[in-house]
């Protein structure tokens, strides 16, 4: 059975410097980072922030062309890891019948966030994500786990890029 999770922020990971999507189950139980592009962690962080480009950006235009060919974007899934790599897939409902489309977790995202689509991860996601190393050593592992397991909302802030 799928999980639902929500974007809970961005943060940068104190050891990579890199952007790291965080998303947490409604219970609060569960935590699952991905760590994602500049590009792509700015695309989601300015529709976390409400932010108006004055252009569609890329996800925009995505969303854009879904809206248009009377399509709706029914859910995302993160659906697998391997070699620390996270697979997606975007489920639409086309005037043609049902569609699942192949995409990076970070842009499935990005237009679940555009179009108010849940997020969902399979249970076997979560479980795989505890085994996957996310750093060369283990003390950094170490370290870098605790401080996910201690997250608190008000480490949150906003998202500098």
């Amino acid at each position: 059975m799928l999980i639902e999770m929500n974007v809970k922020g961005l943060m940068v990971d104190p050891i990579t410097n890199m952007p790291i999507v965080i998303l947490k189950d409604a219970d609060g139980q569960r935590v699952l980072p991905i760590w994602v592009g500049v590009f792509e962690a700015n695309a989601i962080a300015l529709q976390i922030e409400n932010v108006q480009t004055p252009r569609p950006m890329t996800h925009d235009l995505l969303k854009n062309v879904i809206d248009d060919m009377q399509a709706r974007v029914d859910q995302v899934v993160i659906s697998d890891v391997a070699e620390s790599t996270y697979f997606a897939v975007v489920h639409l409902t086309t005037p043609s019948g049902p569609a699942a489309v192949d995409a990076r977790p970070s842009d499935a995202i990005a237009l679940a966030l555009r179009t108010r689509a849940p997020i969902m991860v399979e249970p076997k996601v979560l479980e795989q994500a505890k085994s996957v190393d996310i750093a060369s050593e283990k003390q950094d592992t170490e370290r870098l786990q605790h401080w996910l397991e201690a997250l608190d909302p008000d480490d949150m802030g906003k998202y500098k890029m």
